[in-house]
């Protein structure tokens, strides 16, 4: 290692800037964070340093760089765009023995800023020696989709157990055993989503019964896989893809969000087609509670989010009747993700003021929906599962007043590299489907926005060989 990374406490202690411009800015921001006495000395200052010096976060002395400003500093910080200024601070530093950094230039530094993922008490810092500031800031990024902003919270509940937990555990193998169960289970995760509290109360429970006979109880995690593309998965749901221990998944979840599912969790397939049901809903919801109770991390992944058309709701409407734990975690419904990667923004002011999501799964050859409250002027409909009644769809359209002219867009397989996007009206559509051969998954967006695509679709996908 070229430098030894550690954590300075500089709360309440003496620290110069040298330098009052939004570079040095950038490095106080983090010095204040920390709850340093910062003193900027400066001819002058810039916009954000005036104002934090008019709010009294800091102090500013308006003289050129001496020897004597850095008497009884804590740390030291160079940011002025003079070399040879910044020179003389970081010689005057290093004779003292005091820390000194000099912003872009590692070779006059006795330390270096890293680049910070800051989970409060939980700090992580990456560096790369000063070499790459820019890699340093995108492996961060990447850290920062697997680290949740909950660590923090979880961080304190540990804290606040500590003593109890020792007096509990006096071996330590056993203690770290509990431990462990802890920061990767239920109670981690109650922490993560911000329930303090509920947190709190489990852990205070497992202790209580932690020599007891009681089995674990697993915990349900609904997850929306978004539409098809990996990138649009919030974070929290590729951390729990990487935790659990099974994953129910859905017939319209891509291969490339599978994919992402840790490599040894037990996968079931529990996919509906028309006609084709792997397994019975009801079957589902009894499979999920069988699962958790046996003590394991269950992923039910669906496809888009799943409180919309997603049957989200009646399967954890069984866990809460079972006492089993669940949580929600939303994804990208199709209708966003489709209609933005085809450049049809569902409203729009000129176009619709207003959009609604239909399911358009009709059984039996009937119809049940509202066709009165769905032709209204300035609004998008947008239908799922509406291939096959497409005919019926369209027609009815029609019937209850849409001009037959309106305009209308098929995305199937949207967000994703097999992405296809053909245009028509609602006179027109049954015919193209025919004609193009168009398969499930397919959104159908009807209304004026439609007229968008053309100038506004801005993704081009390239076909998988």
């Amino acid at each position: 290692m070229d430098f030894l990374p550690i954590f300075l406490n500089l709360k309440h202690r003496k620290c110069a800037v040298i330098g009052g411009g939004e570079v040095a800015s950038r490095k106080i921001s983090l010095l204040l964070k920390v709850g340093a006495d910062i003193t900027v000395y400066s001819p002058a200052l810039g916009e954000t340093l005036r104002r934090w010096v008019d709010e009294g976060k800091i102090k500013h002395i308006a003289q050129e760089f001496r020897p004597e400003m850095l008497k009884e500093c804590a740390l030291v910080i160079a940011a002025t765009n003079d070399m040879a200024v910044n020179r003389q601070v970081s010689d005057t530093a290093k004779t003292l023995g005091i820390p000194v950094n000099v912003v872009d230039q590692p070779d006059l530094c006795t330390f270096i800023m890293p680049s910070i993922i800051d989970r409060s008490p939980v700090t992580i810092a990456v560096s790369t020696g000063g070499r790459s500031p820019v890699l340093a800031r995108l492996i961060r990024a990447r850290l920062e989709t697997l680290i949740p902003a909950g660590y923090g919270s979880l961080a304190k509940l540990v804290e606040a157990f500590r003593g109890k937990v020792k007096q509990k555990f006096k071996h330590p193998p056993r203690r770290r055993a509990f431990w462990e169960e802890v920061l990767q289970g239920r109670i981690a995760e109650l922490a993560y989503s911000g329930q303090d509290k509920a947190a709190e109360k489990a852990l205070q429970e497992r202790l209580d019964t932690a020599d007891g006979n009681k089995p674990t109880v697993g915990e349900v995690y609904l997850v929306g896989g978004g539409p098809g593309e990996p990138d649009l998965l919030t974070f929290r749901a590729l951390r729990l893809m990487q935790e659990a221990d099974v994953v129910v998944y859905d017939r319209l979840v891509s291969p490339a969000v599978l994919e992402l599912v840790r490599r040894d969790a037990e996968r079931i397939y529990a996919g509906k087609e028309r006609d084709n049901h792997a397994l019975p809903q009801e079957d589902i919801n009894h499979l999920l509670v069988r699962l958790a109770k046996k003590g394991k991390r269950v992923v039910r992944l669906k496809g888009g989010d799943p409180f919309i058309f997603g049957r989200g709701g009646e399967e954890i409407d069984t866990l809460a009747a079972e006492g089993i734990p669940f949580q929600v975690v939303p994804g990208i419904t199709a209708a966003a993700g489709c209609a933005s990667y085809a450049g049809i923004p569902l409203t729009h002011r000129d176009y619709a003021q207003s959009v609604v999501f239909v399911t358009g799964h009709l059984q039996d050859g009937t119809v049940n929906l509202n066709w009165k409250a769905l032709v209204q002027p300035d609004q998008t409909i947008v239908f799922y599962m509406g291939l096959h009644g497409i005919e019926t769809i369209c027609r009815e359209l029609i019937h209850h007043g849409m001009r037959p002219t309106t305009l209308a867009a098929l995305v199937q397989q949207g967000t994703t590299r097999n992405q296809r996007v053909l245009i028509g009206t609602i006179e027109s559509l049954p015919g193209i489907v025919a004609k193009a051969k168009v398969k499930a998954p397919t959104l159908i967006i009807v209304g004026d926005v439609v007229e968008l695509h053309g100038r506004l679709r801005w993704f081009e996908p390239t076909a998988a060989n």
